[in-house]
């Protein structure tokens, strides 16, 4: 405890994304918690060359640790490493957050991994250098903390694959903020000229994101209903190769890639649609779906990962199995056909995010942390 009475924290946070915006709650609520707080953004060494930028990462969190009790990192290798070795240099409690499995990303975006997580998240020996050493880390860096949080049940199983004790891993949901859009969705259509039957989908243009099935599907909606529009918002690595299957298709003029824009309008853009797809073969935890369901625009989504635990079949949402286009296309249709369905699936939708707070976030952290 610190003189003031309460339990001093280092959060080692990442540098853009879902950790840098998890750290910043943290450090905003939890000192009405009894908590100090001091956030170590990994930000702010990214201006020094890789490697050397973790070394001096490393000294950051060695230098403000002198005073803390607990280190609380928020991935397994960035920040997750250097964190560990100063907490253990220090003697403090380590603690440790996993929202994923950064070797698999990796070694999917870079060194050809087409295995699905389940099945990579059991061995690698048969993975090249780089992706066998990010496993090794992240397994190192998570066997090295007193307590892990994951944002789901399916992480929890993930991570006990890498071969981590299951007993020193917690679940506790992710909160969010609901989205506060003024406009009703007839202004919104007509601000965005939405003509038609629109699908919205977002996230990294990414192999496991499943975009080439949704177009796949899509082209068969569109032969359906001559006034369907998809449009794909975000950016990544198969920006060129997702364009250049639409323009085999010949679907040009009715997908549009909007690239990466401000949350506020990429909620406008969902709000506004008629159906939100995301349909990737992998999500531990999807913060989007769960803003959409507070939006009220229905979901199809996939049976993958932690989406389970956010949509229930035909309750608040449809699943559709992963790279199933055919199963896909019927989902969103019957959605389209039935504006009963939509509606009650919209409202279902709302009323099941009331789990996902961030006091229920809070008190389940900070049991945690006692």
């Amino acid at each position: 405890m610190s003189a003031t009475g309460t339990t001093s924290i280092i959060i080692a946070s990442g540098s853009f994304g879902g950790p840098a915006t998890y750290s910043k709650l943290l450090g905003e609520r939890l000192p009405s918690y009894g908590y100090e707080i001091k956030v170590v953004s990994f930000g702010d060494v990214l201006k020094y060359p890789k490697i050397i930028r973790h070394f001096i990462y490393f000294f950051k969190v060695l230098y403000h640790g002198f005073g803390a009790e607990i280190i609380y990192a928020q991935d397994p290798v960035s920040v997750g490493l250097p964190a560990l070795l100063a907490s253990k240099m220090l003697f403090k409690r380590f603690f440790l957050k996993i929202v994923g499995d950064y070797a698999w990303e990796q070694g999917s975006q870079r060194s050809g991994v087409s295995k699905l997580l389940d099945e990579f998240s059991t061995g690698y020996e048969e993975y090249s250098f780089l992706v066998r050493w990010f496993k090794k880390i992240q397994t190192f860096v998570a066997n090295g903390a007193e307590k892990i949080i994951v944002p789901s049940n399916y992480l929890k199983r993930i991570v006990g694959n890498w071969g981590v004790d299951t007993s020193k891993i917690s679940v506790v949901y992710n909160a969010f903020n609901e989205p506060k859009i003024a406009e009703e969705k007839t202004m919104l259509r007509e601000t965005l000229n939405f003509k038609g039957h629109t699908i919205v989908s977002a996230g990294r243009l990414v192999p496991w994101k499943g975009f080439p099935t949704l177009i796949e599907a899509f082209a068969q909606i569109k032969n359906k209903y001559d006034d369907a529009e998809l449009f794909i918002i975000d950016d990544g690595p198969d920006k060129e190769f997702l364009k250049n299957k639409v323009s085999e298709l010949k679907l040009e003029s009715s997908i549009k890639f909007l690239g990466r824009m401000p949350q506020q309008d990429l909620y406008k853009y969902i709000k506004a649609a008629d159906i939100f797809a995301l349909v990737s073969s992998y999500e531990g935890f999807s913060h989007l779906l769960i803003e959409t369901l507070s939006i009220g625009t229905p979901i199809v989504t996939t049976p993958v990962g932690g989406n389970v635990e956010v949509i229930k079949e035909g309750e608040n949402g449809l699943l559709v199995p992963f790279g199933d286009s055919d199963k896909t296309f019927e989902a969103i249709d019957r959605i389209l056909s039935d504006k009963s369905l939509g509606e009650q699936l919209s409202l279902n939708g709302m009323k099941s995010v009331v789990k996902f707070t961030e006091d229920e976030m809070l008190k389940n952290l900070t049991a945690i942390l006692k």
